[in-house]
């Protein structure tokens, strides 16, 4: 349906796949999700490239959070952790095979070249063609810019 409507002209889809939020069972969980995402998250990069749109489409993967690297005694799962978690990209003139950052050794926080969310916004406002520092909308009477008041750069790193 993804690829229906992009060769349709929509600009902007969202496929949501809920029950990642794995404070219980993680073993379990993580197992299903992965497996009930793998193949077609597959289907659809190869269903945009046979196509034509991969070259036009970015895809992102991601979540509201990281995942602690460890689980208190007891638990069967994890809590949230904001100070360390991954996203991939793919299509839309992002490089292939490309890794920006690291983790301590623990997986709990970013300590090499950590980004936020903003540097992301601005990397995909910038592959659809805009300025993600000039680029502002009217709200509660003032000029806002969707990377925020100081800006932020793309992850130049990544772009093709």
């Amino acid at each position: 349906l993804a690829k229906k409507v992009s060769e349709a002209g929509v600009r902007f889809v969202e496929i949501g796949h809920g029950g990642w939020d794995m404070h219980q069972n993680i073993n379990d969980n993580l197992k299903k999700q992965t497996t009930a995402i793998d193949q077609p998250i597959a289907a659809l990069i190869q269903d945009l490239k046979d196509c034509g749109l991969f070259d036009d489409t970015i895809i992102l993967f991601g979540s509201e959070f990281g995942r602690t690297p460890g689980i208190k005694e007891g638990a069967t799962g994890r809590d949230h952790n904001n100070g360390g978690f991954s996203m991939w990209m793919a299509g839309g003139g992002i490089k292939g095979g490309v890794s920006v950052g690291q983790t301590d050794d623990l997986g709990s926080a970013a300590v090499e070249r950590p980004l936020g969310i903003k540097n992301l916004h601005a990397t995909i406002l910038q592959q659809m063609g805009m300025d993600p520092n000039y680029l502002s909308y009217f709200h509660s009477g003032l000029d806002e810019k969707l990377v925020g008041v100081e800006g932020a750069e793309p992850i130049h790193e990544i772009i093709a």
